[in-house]
């Protein structure tokens, strides 16, 4: 069959397509560009808001007008949405043929199969521990590609549907990741990007059914060595670590090897202790700060973005100042501002009324975004008449004239290539233009 799979979500989901459309090809089917093209549609979807629910549920009820043209299509719902409704979907959505929850993607294949064969409808949502080697696949020649180190949550926010919807953490072992990243440099990765809900825990909730676990334990510190000693890499970025394993071991790892990008995602949330204790997210402002403080000792440059909720049950006026004057002295070169969403089956939406309106979230909303785009156009105009190094993506998207690549900070930087110019490549590129989101410049030196 000829295949198209549409993605909500965030960077895991992202990674569970490729490997799930690496999955369909292993089993005879093709790949298309649009869903008009296909005899199978997948739609790996998001819940941690309900927002991305609604839009992926309004889109597959649209996918009745396909099947009138094409009987024999094939609509399929995989990831966090279909692990939190389950069977409930395909009684929503007549037009659904399967369920997939986030634990049964490498089930798809056989899914698929049994539709085609019987026009049954199925639904598969077991939850377990199992770290699944089909789920390895890559697409080759990606100058960048994300590594899933780690899947599901233990820390059970109170707002967070994750380890609900993926399980608890089960971490890969160090060799599988190692060897998985080793053939993607083979094939011409030069930056990866190592995903998990809760990347600084990794290995953790082995270490403690071991009885093995200390505050000082730090196995994903290990794993960043172990990548760091891989010939041809040339960057390594993670996402998202969690401020109560930043232990001093997992912050002078990161600080002292040179191919670890020294740009860190942060999730905050808030900066009341209050809401923070509300929020179950295990460590108080004056902690984070503090993490923040020891990961700029030493280095002349680093980047910090977060995830920031506002209008959390009881959030008061002098709560969310608290939050934006964290914000504004850590400068953020970016943030998620997300207006909370109460999610079903969650602590908060359980015990905390949902009592602050949504014109108020939306004013504290625009605050923050204005904030940070001043904050941002700041940061980024220290940039220009400066040379950055370059590690080179290819043609840019909104311009074929320009070519696109990213800084060791993760700023984009847009530039004229030169005739040798090619993807993979660092050159060095002097900035003569800056905007909030972006860097434009001209290549001054080929290095590698």
């Amino acid at each position: 069959m000829k295949f198209y799979i549409k993605t909500y979500g965030c960077q895991m989901n992202e990674r569970d397509s490729e490997a799930l459309s690496c999955l369909l090809e292993g089993d005879g089917h093709e790949c298309v560009e649009s869903e008009g093209l296909a005899d199978l549609i997948v739609f790996n979807t998001c819940s941690v808001r309900d927002q991305a629910e609604r839009k992926a549920i309004g889109k597959i009820g649209f996918m009745k007008k396909l099947k009138k043209t094409n009987p024999d299509l094939i609509v399929g719902v995989v990831g966090c949405m279909a692990q939190n409704h389950g069977d409930s979907l395909l009684e929503q959505l007549p037009v659904l043929d399967f369920v997939a929850g986030t634990d049964q993607l490498h089930r798809v294949p056989e899914l698929v199969r049994s539709v085609a064969r019987d026009r049954g409808r199925y639904c598969e949502l077991g939850l377990d521990r199992v770290n699944r080697p089909e789920l390895d696949g890559h697409h080759s020649g990606s100058v960048v590609a994300e590594v899933a180190v780690m899947r599901g949550c233990d820390q059970f926010c109170s707002y967070c549907i994750v380890p609900y919807v993926r399980g608890r953490e089960k971490s890969r072992p160090i060799s599988a990741i190692v060897d998985e990243i080793r053939q993607l440099v083979d094939g011409g990765t030069r930056e990866v990007l190592l995903l998990g809900q809760n990347i600084t825990a990794y290995g953790v909730s082995e270490a403690r059914r071991g009885g093995v676990y200390t505050p000082e334990f730090s196995a994903f510190a290990d794993l960043l060595c172990a990548v760091h000693e891989i010939d041809g890499l040339e960057r390594i970025r993670f996402t998202s670590p969690h401020v109560h394993f930043m232990n001093d071991a997992f912050i002078r790892t990161v600080r002292d090897l040179p191919k670890v990008c020294k740009c860190f995602h942060i999730p905050l949330q808030s900066g009341s202790d209050r809401i923070l204790k509300l929020m179950r997210r295990s460590y108080t402002s004056a902690e984070y700060m503090d993490c923040v403080r020891k990961l700029r000792e030493g280095l002349d440059e680093v980047n910090f973005t977060t995830d920031v909720i506002v209008g959390f049950p009881s959030e008061t006026e002098e709560e969310f100042e608290m939050t934006r004057s964290l914000m504004n002295e850590v400068v953020f070169d970016m943030a998620y501002v997300f207006r909370y969403s109460p999610r079903e089956g969650t602590k908060s939406a359980k015990d905390y009324p949902d009592d602050v309106s949504e014109e108020e979230k939306h004013r504290r909303n625009q605050l923050l975004l204005a904030d940070l785009e001043s904050g941002a156009a700041s940061r980024n105009a220290r940039f220009k008449d400066t040379v950055q190094e370059i590690l080179v993506e290819g043609i840019s998207k909104r311009n074929p004239d320009r070519w696109t690549g990213r800084t060791p900070l993760n700023k984009v930087c847009n530039f004229v290539p030169l005739a040798t110019t090619r993807e993979g490549q660092i050159v060095e590129v002097l900035v003569k233009r800056t905007t909030s989101n972006s860097l434009f410049g001209e290549i001054v030196k080929e290095l590698r």
